[in-house]
């Protein structure tokens, strides 16, 4: 029979056996920093413990007309790599990173995605305004492209797939954790998208058209089947004119669109004005271009599209 000092041994070494995969760990953790919080839970889930993440842009917060403080400056000035989403989703971007200095090494996101262009029916941020009424700054304008790629579930994986490199180049002791830390998030993806994907095929297909607040659900929409009106435009900034307005109402009463959509980062009173003059029900909240805080119903990307997908059948399987 087995002394319990030998069991005791066993287990210890059993216990150890994962930590084998692991890199060594850091003498410091590498200092990143991502733009904005979709983006920071992807750089979370594959970075792990090796890294000290700082966001910029925090849950149910407005990265198109967001303001950098010196703050930020200060965070990429300590910087190893920063991550953005690129395609002019982040308009402050290049002139914060030069103002603060930093040499850190910039990883672009997107890098490899088809950028989705909006067609020409859809308004256009040519002339985008500030909530104010002003003239809005230029680095806002995403022109025909829209930057919204992470609301495909396979665009995410490429994200995750970027940032596991960008890790790795900037910290290559840690490439065994970097790898089967993303490969496992990947996993994880796989099934989100077979969710998705069943979520959708189950609503009628007359009933999958919706309206949002601004064009921030293209890829999805693209991606899962389901037709999606934007009075804003791609950028929060952009303000739909009194013409737009009309034509949308009219759409949305001649095309039997089923419901219509707040988001977490937008007023909501041009979509609840949208459902009143028409007819359309309210359908809920959807996140588009941030996570919720901690408490809510979206604080990690998977929660996310979990949550906007069951607002999305809730609505129009009605």
């Amino acid at each position: 029979m087995l002394s319990r000092r030998t069991l005791l041994a066993a287990a210890l070494v059993l216990g150890a056996t994962p930590a084998l995969a692991q890199s060594p760990a850091p003498a410091a953790k590498l200092p990143v920093v991502a733009s904005f919080s979709i983006l920071g839970d992807f750089v979370k889930n594959v970075g792990g413990d090796r890294i000290a993440l700082s966001t910029i842009v925090g849950p149910n917060a407005d990265t198109h007309v967001y303001q950098p403080t010196p703050n930020d400056a200060k965070k990429l000035a300590g910087a190893k790599v920063i991550f953005v989403n690129g395609l002019g989703f982040e308009g402050w971007m290049d002139r914060l990173v030069k103002a603060s200095g930093t040499k850190a090494t910039v990883v672009v996101a997107t890098k490899g995605i088809t950028p989705r262009e909006r067609s020409k029916d859809e308004p256009q941020d040519d002339d985008d305004h500030g909530p104010k009424g002003k003239k809005a700054d230029a680095g806002h304008d995403h022109g025909p492209i829209d930057p919204h790629a992470w609301q495909s579930v396979a665009n995410a994986k490429v994200y995750v797939a970027n940032v596991r490199d960008g890790l790795i180049a900037a910290d290559p002791a840690g490439k065994d954790t970097y790898t089967a830390n993303a490969a496992a998030y990947l996993a994880k993806l796989d099934q989100l998208e077979s969710e998705v994907k069943a979520a959708m095929a189950s609503i009628p297909e007359a009933n999958r058209r919706i309206i949002t607040s601004h064009d921030a659900f293209g890829y999805f929409g693209d991606a899962y089947g389901l037709k999606l009106l934007a009075p804003e435009g791609v950028s929060t900034e952009s303000e739909a004119s009194a013409k737009d307005v009309g034509k949308i109402i009219r759409q949305i009463k001649e095309q039997h669109i089923p419901a219509v959509f707040l988001e977490n980062v937008t007023n909501p009173r041009l979509i609840e004005r949208l459902g009143k003059e028409s007819g359309a029900i309210v359908g809920g909240t959807l996140y588009s271009d941030a996570l919720s805080r901690d408490n809510g119903p979206a604080s990690t990307y998977i929660d996310l599209v979990r949550y906007n997908i069951r607002q999305l059948s809730g609505a129009l399987t009605k």
